[in-house]
């Protein structure tokens, strides 16, 4: 069986729906990235040094990051030896699946939740990267679930931070546990707790202020807000989610390494996916640190905040690709 049909077979399964929104989510990243790659196979033909060349520029351009596209452009070079390929377009399939296995990871991709009660989850992550709107689709998605949510106003720095929590609240329909501007954060979190637990909620989804890695005193406070929700939660929280603006490319590879190590991140929210060519930073992400990709945001509407699922990504890079190869198919047993 060819490797696109495989692909196409892995997602067989998935709903139409989540299919569809990778596929519009990608767009971008499958004009920049896949497409190039097919063009470069279309001239070149043949696979020589400046093949290799072009291929590793347009890797590195879609920020699959410089570490990996070597790495990946090693593997290729054993792999045209051993099995003896002379015409480029027979690499495509095997750049496809070299692809796929980079993406995909030991860990779970899914969100951990509490088996026993209330699940806690913690944002965190620098402003402007969409973190109160991942926890407005995140609430929602919950709610549709049929679980009940509560939302902590836990960045009392940022202006107009509490009030934006609050209008997603409303939208969604969920309460939003605040204090005012300037307060302790962690004092929020406290109220949080007691009054999720008192309404017997299923998921509190904490907002934490937009800091910057070399701030300590944040991460102090951030170190707080663990505190007091584990005295009151023991093994919470138990998802704490670093969001990232995937538009932000290599920036967004960055801060998840300077921050993730100092505030026991567990999994990753890659935003704005649909409004970059730049996809590759989830593979970057993917081979340069251990923490998986838990949610990706594939455009504006609230049912586009999704779980990530390396087969969905890949199958939507490459959806223009499993066309040509079913029509080609479908040509050559018309033929015999």
């Amino acid at each position: 069986m060819s490797f696109f049909k495989k692909l196409k077979e892995s997602i067989a399964s998935k709903t139409e729906s989540v299919t569809n929104k990778f596929k519009e989510g990608l767009e971008k990243t499958r004009k920049g990235l896949v497409e190039k790659v097919s063009d470069l196979i279309t001239r070149r033909k043949k696979i020589d040094e400046a093949f290799y060349e072009e291929l590793e520029e347009i890797l590195i351009g879609a920020d699959v990051g410089v570490t990996t596209v070597m790495n990946l452009i090693d593997d290729l070079r054993v792999e045209v030896r051993q099995r003896k390929i002379e015409d480029a377009a027979e690499l495509q399939p095997v750049l496809s699946e070299k692809l796929v296995d980079l993406l995909r990871g030991d860990e779970s991709n899914k969100l951990t939740m509490n088996p026993n009660g209330m699940t806690v989850i913690l944002f965190v992550g620098v402003n402007g990267v969409g973190k109160t709107t991942t926890i407005g689709k995140l609430a929602y998605r919950f709610k549709q679930e049929g679980k009940s949510v509560l939302l902590a106003a836990g960045d009392t720095f940022r202006a107009g931070a509490i009030e934006q929590l609050e209008v997603w609240g409303q939208r969604v329909g969920v309460d939003v546990i605040k204090q005012q501007a300037g307060s302790d954060p962690a004092a929020v979190m406290y109220d949080a707790v007691q009054a999720a637990k008192q309404r017997n909620v299923d998921v509190l989804l904490c907002d934490t202020a937009g800091r910057l890695q070399n701030k300590t005193n944040l991460m102090e406070e951030l170190n707080k807000i663990f505190r007091v929700i584990r005295r009151e939660i023991p093994d919470a929280p138990h998802e704490v989610l670093m969001v990232l603006d995937a538009t932000t490319g290599q920036n967004a590879l960055s801060q998840a390494k300077l921050f993730g190590e100092k505030s026991g991140v567990t999994g990753l929210v890659l935003t704005k996916l649909d409004g970059t060519a730049k996809g590759g930073i989830v593979i970057a992400i993917r081979q340069e640190l251990s923490l998986p990709v838990k949610l990706v945001g594939l455009g504006e509407k609230m049912e586009d905040l999704q779980e990530f699922d390396s087969e969905q990504f890949v199958h939507a890079l490459f959806a223009g690709l499993i066309q040509e190869a079913e029509e080609q198919e479908a040509e050559e047993q018309q033929q015999s």
